[in-house]
């Protein structure tokens, strides 16, 4: 198994727990490197798990995936990550055990990637600062240009972190609630998009809007307003974001128009929406969102 020298997906990997007892493999980074993969992108997964029963079933996973598991660091103190998910009015709502091996990710030897990689990461592994300092680092990579994708989950997050972030990225995306969260609040989407730009200089930010689709504001100040795609069904909410940003990156490494990768990225969102878990198994689902669909 190796990677491509496009890509590294920086964070947490962990297993989501349904109330049915169900567990099933997730993590925003996680979810992201494994829709990139079956995409054709290969990319390096940096994380950290424990030596345990989960982590074991992690590496397995990845494995038959065909994800390059070099990245993935093992934990012989803590344990490999999870969350308790529970639907509230059809959304989800995530309870996160703190001080597991993900938020131990240790520096690393640069590994073989090109001098201008794209690095993405979330907001969640960086709660410790273990973990941020070692994402801070691949951040600064020569010629790195980072996606930042806002997962904001109370209370393992802080404004100014955040905007630290964004101030390192090229790209950032985030919903409505995480946009008025920062303290963007003006009346108007678009104008608290320019806000934001102004106050972190990231180039493009990505909003998803649920039921209203998204809007992108690009680094010439123009915002393309795209509508959401069809849903045939609602089964499981969890991993459309990631999914979205998996389409997203893909497009950005093809070569996309942005609004190419809007559309497609809140096609595969919605796909995911359809079925249950945020990681499928069915390889055959990739095919109609790939570059040469």
């Amino acid at each position: 198994m190796t990677h491509s020298d496009k890509i590294v997906v920086f964070g947490e990997v962990l297993f989501d727990c349904f109330p049915s007892g169900e567990k099933v493999l997730g993590g925003a980074p996680f979810n992201v490197a494994w829709h990139l993969q079956a995409l054709g992108d290969a990319p390096l997964f940096v994380s950290r798990i424990g030596e345990d029963a989960d982590g074991a079933a992690i590496t397995r996973a990845m494995e038959e995936w065909g994800l390059d598991t070099s990245g993935v660091q093992r934990d012989p103190a803590r344990p490999t990550g999870s969350v308790q998910i529970a639907l509230q009015d059809g959304e989800p709502h995530y309870t996160l055990t703190p001080d597991v091996a993900y938020d131990f990710i240790e520096k690393m030897a640069r590994p073989p990637v090109t001098d201008a990689p794209l690095v993405y990461h979330g907001s969640l592994a960086l709660r410790n600062p273990v973990s941020r300092a070692t994402c801070k680092a691949l951040t600064e990579w020569p010629g790195a240009q980072v996606f930042v994708d806002v997962n904001l989950r109370a209370p393992w997050w802080s404004r100014q972190a955040v905007m630290d972030d964004l101030q390192r990225a090229r790209w950032a995306k985030l919903n409505v609630d995480e946009l008025r969260a920062l303290g963007f609040d003006q009346a108007e989407a678009d104008d608290a998009l320019r806000a934001l730009q102004s106050a972190t200089g990231v180039h493009q930010v990505i909003l998803t809007r649920g039921k209203q689709g998204a809007a992108v504001l690009t680094a010439d100040g123009q915002v393309e307003h795209v509508p959401p795609a069809p849903l045939e069904r609602r089964v499981d909410p969890v991993g459309a974001g990631d999914a979205f940003s998996a389409i997203y990156l893909h497009g950005l490494l093809a070569g996309w128009p942005v609004r190419r990768s809007v559309e497609r990225a809140q096609e595969f969102a919605a796909c995911i929406i359809s079925q249950r878990g945020a990681t499928p198994q069915d390889r055959a689902l990739y095919a109609p969102h790939r570059t040469d669909a």
